[in-house]
């Protein structure tokens, strides 16, 4: 069961290495490569939401269109609804913004960041944990190198993320030191949200087409949320298309030949 190890710790070990690029980057990152770098981390996320979440999530029961779409579509919704929640309750500041969003509190700016994060790596972490459940249920149409094809790709788009985290924590005023751990930091519930959803499978089985579309859900959220408004803002925005085309062709790639 290594593989599975190295699935859960893919994503985690993409982050850290793009938090430690705060050591060896001395300028600010630009705001045009953050746009394509947000929208290569949209690409991969939809990309496997769809070739690794969803189309899976229609082909576990029966052959009938409504045996396909009832359970994709609730788990969708409901992985929405999930993080919609997540995001009213939690207060957090999104980067390149001043407004605090969620509950009103009085956490630092550094704190609001970092919780920004790590409702976005979240579901990225949820999402590889039930793609491992898949493939430990024979009637899952997923294999071993499809898991890992999910992994791998999350934990490309996590290296530019991790940058994109680390280096306005410094321009914020943190030490390259802090700036890395809070980094780092922010990964960590990817591993932890991979194992809930693999014990969380073994207990409801049944449940996993909609598991499945939950996770999906959750991913989708994000990037029409936070990551494409974020890579829309200001000149050339044209190339967060661009990214995102990358991105999405990439992961596209990397599930079907993989998996």
């Amino acid at each position: 069961m290594d593989w599975i190890i190295i699935a859960i710790l893919l994503p985690f070990v993409g982050t850290v290495i793009g938090s430690a690029f705060v050591f060896f980057i001395k300028k600010e990152m630009s705001s045009n490569l953050q746009k394509m770098l947000l929208g290569f981390a949209s690409g991969v996320m939809v990309a496997a939401s769809i070739w690794s979440l969803i189309i899976p999530s229609m082909d576990v029961f029966g052959t009938e269109s409504w045996q396909k779409i009832i359970p994709t579509s609730v788990g969708f919704l409901l992985g929405i609804g999930f993080l919609l929640l997540i995001d009213y309750i939690t207060p957090h500041l999104h980067i390149n913004t001043d407004t605090p969003e969620g509950i009103k509190s009085r956490l630092s700016k550094t704190t609001m960041l970092s919780l920004a994060v790590t409702i976005h790596n979240l579901p990225e972490g949820m999402a590889v944990g039930i793609v491992i459940a898949g493939v430990l249920q024979s009637n899952i149409d997923l294999s071993t190198m499809g898991a890992i094809a999910m992994s791998l790709g999350i934990a490309l788009q996590n290296v530019p993320e991790g940058a994109i985290i680390s280096m306005p924590m410094k321009a914020a005023g943190n030490s390259k030191k802090r700036s890395f751990v809070i980094g780092v930091l922010s990964g960590i519930v990817e591993p932890l949200g991979a194992i809930f959803m693999i014990f969380l499978s073994n207990i409801i089985s049944p449940a996993m087409p909609y598991l499945l579309s939950f996770a999906a859900g959750a991913m989708i959220y994000v990037v029409v949320e936070e990551l494409i408004p974020e890579a829309s803002q200001g000149n050339h925005s044209n190339l967060s298309t661009i990214g995102f085309s990358v991105g999405f062709v990439l992961m596209m790639i990397m599930d079907v030949i993989l998996g």
